[in-house]
């Protein structure tokens, strides 16, 4: 099946072009202008006769798919641009330490920890003991602090490069692909489909009446009549 390609419709759209189609002939016993489908021409039909005429319907949304081609291309440039970094997206000296803090107090703590409870319990009057525990739970402490600072820097910078600048194109391309969708359904394929149906059908089986033009007759020349025959002389007299 041939599909006639209209100059502005570009070949990645055709299938949005069908797709509405479709949704415009599955959607047809809902519309009151629709409602003859299938009774005087089937939906089979009446597609074939859209996809010939598709640069008849594409016509009517011309103004709304130039403007949709035009946002999905200044999408696809922004898109394609190298994406310089911020001067704040290297990891600098406060990255740096919330990092090591959590991991070096952490450490020192499970160290001084563990070696004043062993001081402690083999001594338990030595002042050693009780400064290894009091230095670990600092270190704790310092380690339970880091912790939340990084989680915190974390939090900030996933919130910083969040993807929030890119969602306004998108929004953009997305009103523009609906706006062309509804003024082709709605001023090209309906009114296409329901002039197809309400265009009156020839009757089959009448064939149009010719009208005989009368052959002239040739004119007719009256033929002159022939002279009249002289008399016959008398009869000569008996001698």
């Amino acid at each position: 099946m041939h599909m006639n390609v209209a100059p502005h419709l570009l070949t990645e759209d055709r299938a949005e072009y069908e797709r509405v189609l479709d949704e415009a002939l599955r959607t047809a016993p809902e519309r009151p202008e629709l409602v003859r489908t299938g009774t005087r021409l089937t939906a089979a039909q009446l597609r074939v006769m859209a996809l010939n005429a598709t640069a008849l319907i594409t016509a009517a949304a011309a103004s709304e798919y130039e403007h949709f081609v035009k946002v999905r291309e200044q999408n696809r440039v922004a898109s394609n641009l190298p994406r310089t970094p911020a001067p704040d997206e290297s990891p600098g000296a406060v990255a740096v330490l919330t990092t090591l803090v959590p991991v070096l107090a952490g450490t020192a703590a499970v160290i001084f920890l563990l070696v004043g409870t062993v001081v402690h319990l083999l001594a338990p009057a030595a002042a050693l003991g009780t400064t290894l525990l009091t230095a670990g739970l600092v270190f704790g402490a310092l380690a339970a602090a880091g912790l939340l600072c990084a989680g915190a820097g974390l939090l900030l910078t996933a919130l910083r490069n969040s993807p929030a600048e890119t969602h306004a194109p998108d929004d953009e391309l997305t009103r523009a692909r609906a706006a062309w969708r509804h003024a082709l359904l709605e001023r090209g394929v309906v009114p296409f489909l329901q002039a197809a149906l309400t265009t009156p059908e020839p009757t089959p089986g009448l064939e149009p009446s010719i009208t005989a033009t009368p052959t002239p007759e040739p004119a007719i020349t009256p033929t002159p009549d022939p002279p009249p025959a002289a008399p016959a002389p008398p009869p000569a007299p008996a001698p």
